[in-house]
């Protein structure tokens, strides 16, 4: 005869309410678990609690103490946990330190760092694992990130970076109840394995050549003792801060920022020929055809752009020091290409994020995307054996391998 399953009636007629049954069922959920620790912490001490012949093992039951939890069902339950004298207990069924499951926290901060919202991610958590969570919740795990971006920018650095590229990128942050421009300072280094990292983020509310010699004075105090080659932006005062912490070291301004700078004084008719005009100059084998080239430039369209040129000029220097340099090394320094893609990466990871509410939010986004992008830096740059043989050749013992 097959057995029935059904509640008895009388059973069902102790709740007047979806509350009361819900109220029974959670007690019941909380005793049961309970009783499975109980059990986990009998079989630790190899004796069942009362019983006569226990406590031979030189531990004891010490109590318990509440512990919030949460459930995919009931939501949050404050469960009492037992604890044995000798603290060497730890539950397989409630680890020690957790609120929450490992995986689903991992899931949360893998959700974040790919530029989920907060909002977003307490939506698909409810899907996914059928818990309600809190944005509250979200952000607080999230939180442990702040852990490690501070161990992150702490760590000890190689004690000498082949080549650093250095920029910074622009994020809305909120301040004092409106929402301000905030730079975000980035340095990637290309060590002697021909690998690069990202040795550090710092915020300041403008990109100033001061604040990035606070910076490259914080690289110095992690280790960095030499610095070969640095590839800049053309930001005013960048080569004397960076002579001002390490002197021997190559500044090369962008070349790619100084052209879209000089077609700012161009007007869009002449763009085309100026710009083709403009890549004798760049694109030279050497600097005297570089210096020839640009006086050409300057017979032909000074008269009109005279601004345009004198920008070339100026900083003609730092602008051409790639010149010093074979061509397989030219190629990875006369641009900042390499940090610009950095931040291409920060910029698709937090698309969502338009605006931060506070100094916190914005830099756990930030190393979230860079240790997402870090991920696909495994390999040297290419030829780098080649390349390595060319920077030992010109720098010698500064090179440290």
């Amino acid at each position: 005869m097959e057995q029935d399953n059904k509640l008895p009636k009388d059973f069902l007629k102790q709740f007047t309410s979806k509350e009361d049954f819900q109220s029974f069922f959670s007690e019941l959920y909380k005793q049961g678990v309970e009783q499975m620790l109980q059990a986990e912490l009998d079989s630790h001490l190899g004796y069942e609690k009362h019983a006569k012949d226990g406590n031979n093992t030189g531990n004891s039951r010490n109590g318990t103490y509440p512990k919030k939890v949460k459930t995919q069902s009931l939501g949050d339950m404050v469960l009492n946990i037992p604890r044995d004298r000798n603290s060497e207990f730890e539950p397989q069924l409630i680890p020690k330190g957790q609120r929450m499951s490992d995986k689903l926290e991992e899931s949360i901060i893998g959700m974040y760092s790919r530029g989920m919202t907060t909002s977003d991610i307490v939506e698909q958590v409810k899907q996914v694992y059928g818990v309600d969570v809190s944005e509250g919740t979200i952000s607080n795990v999230t939180n442990r990130i702040i852990e490690h971006i501070k161990e992150w920018q702490q760590r000890p650095l190689e004690a000498v970076y082949y080549t650093v590229w250095m920029d910074g990128i622009v994020l809305k942050v909120k301040q004092n109840g409106k929402y301000i421009n905030k730079c975000i300072y980035l340095v990637i280094g290309l060590k002697n394995d021909g690998l690069k990292e990202v040795l550090g983020m710092w915020m300041a509310e403008t990109e100033s050549a001061s604040f990035w010699m606070s910076v490259l004075t914080d690289l110095k105090a992690r280790g960095v003792e030499d610095i070969l080659i640095a590839c800049t932006d053309n930001l005013k005062g960048f080569t004397d801060a960076i002579k001002g912490v390490f002197p021997d070291t190559v500044t090369q301004l962008c070349v790619v920022h100084q052209i879209r700078n000089s077609c700012k004084y161009v007007v869009w008719k002449d763009r085309k020929p100026f710009c083709a005009d403009l890549k004798d100059v760049y694109g030279a084998v050497n600097r005297d055809a570089a210096e020839a080239a640009l006086e050409k430039l300057s017979e032909k369209w000074g008269h009109k752009y005279r601004h345009a040129i004198e920008a070339w000029r100026n900083n003609w220097d730092c602008l051409t020091s790639y010149f010093d340099f074979p061509l397989e090394i030219r190629k990875i320094i006369y641009t900042t290409n390499t940090i610009e893609n950095l931040n291409r990466g920060i910029r698709k990871y937090t698309k969502t994020k338009v605006q931060f509410p506070d100094d916190q939010a914005a830099l756990k986004a930030v190393y979230m995307a860079i240790t997402n992008i870090e991920k696909k830096w495994s390999m040297p740059i290419q030829n780098w054996g080649f390349i390595l043989q060319q920077f030992l050749t010109i720098f010698d013992n500064r090179c440290r391998l």
